[in-house]
């Protein structure tokens, strides 16, 4: 693709489609409200979000990456993720953190290529576990490094006892479930969020609070601390894996739906065993290994896999393995 002024729009396109697909939309209006939700914010964690898909986006048509992938924005949603994490963990304004962020972007796009080889042969597609990786090793060797330490604090563990959950801390959780995706914890950067997913797809729209709701009330149900249920971080990937599950990677249909919510139930429940392992923050390390095992599984069920309501040319939906014939 040659960097001709109509090359420079596709090019801005196909970054804004990275952050889009953070909520597997590609399309650039909404990846454009996915900023502005940020910089609402502050507005270098929205630069920062642009730079890494931008970063990401470029290092991939340099390499000479699959051309859909570029178009869909596929490239751009790990090193997105991935500099937004440097911003918000360790400080946007260390010129220290933005070089990190950038020599990480290149990085992960390169994982993500690795991830997507290696993942093809079980016909399962990278989704953001290429930053998981990335933003764990990052909280695990930035202590080490002076001009990298975090500043003091970070997520607390579940030892709180449960308490009652207030309507308007309801609502927040309602909100922070989505905007914690982007390691926001403003109510509204998620309903920002949600009006763009809605303007983009209105099905996603509704999949998504389902999926908030969800992770809500399955995180009350076990106990929660009713501060880290109100915050939305037990609930964010309840969000991510319901999309996934109904609608993303399988088609939408009576039987996905119920399906995409069980998995938001688990990817939920497991959050605090999967922050203990990764040494204290979780990220989006529940909704790869849930959405992982639940795609895997709907391949036994062909009511989960019906082509019906797959889209087409969707390069991230799941294909199952053609039948072989019967013995005779």
């Amino acid at each position: 693709m040659s960097w001709t002024p109509g090359g420079v729009r596709g090019f801005g396109r196909q970054a804004l489609r990275g952050l889009s697909q953070v909520l597997f939309r590609a399309d650039g209006r909404t990846g454009a409200l996915f900023c502005l939700a940020l910089c609402t914010v502050d507005w270098r964690y929205g630069a920062y979000a642009l730079g890494g898909a931008a970063l990401g986006t470029a290092t991939a048509r340099l390499l000479g990456a699959v051309r859909e992938r570029a178009e869909a924005g596929l490239d751009g949603l790990n090193p997105a993720l991935f500099a937004l994490c440097c911003a918000a963990l360790l400080g946007p304004v260390r010129p220290a953190t933005a070089l990190l962020a950038a020599g990480g972007c290149v990085v992960v796009t390169i994982a993500t290529a690795a991830l997507t080889h290696l993942l093809s042969v079980w016909q399962l597609p990278p989704l953001t576990a290429a930053f998981c990786l990335a933003a764990t090793a990052l909280t695990t060797a930035a202590p080490a490094f002076e001009r990298l330490r975090p500043p003091p604090g970070g997520t607390p563990a579940l030892a709180a006892a449960p308490a009652a959950l207030p309507l308007d801390a309801t609502v927040r959780a309602f909100f922070h479930a989505v905007s914690q995706i982007l390691f926001l914890d403003r109510w509204y950067a998620g309903a920002l969020l949600l009006a763009a997913l809605f303007l983009a797809n209105r099905t996603a729209g509704w999949v998504a609070c389902a999926g908030s709701a969800t992770g809500i009330l399955t995180a009350w149900a076990l106990g929660a601390p009713a501060a880290r249920v109100a915050d939305g971080s037990l609930g964010c990937n309840a969000v991510l894996t319901a999309l996934a599950l109904c609608g993303a990677l399988l088609p939408v249909t009576p039987a996905t739906l119920p399906y995409a919510l069980l998995g938001a139930a688990t990817a939920t429940a497991v959050t605090p065993a999967v922050a203990a392992l990764a040494g204290g923050r979780a990220f989006t390390w529940p909704f790869v290994v849930t959405t992982f095992a639940f795609l895997l599984a709907a391949r036994s069920f062909p009511r989960l896999t019906a082509s019906r309501g797959r889209r087409r040319g969707n390069p991230l939906a799941v294909r199952t393995r053609p039948r072989l014939p019967s013995a005779p």
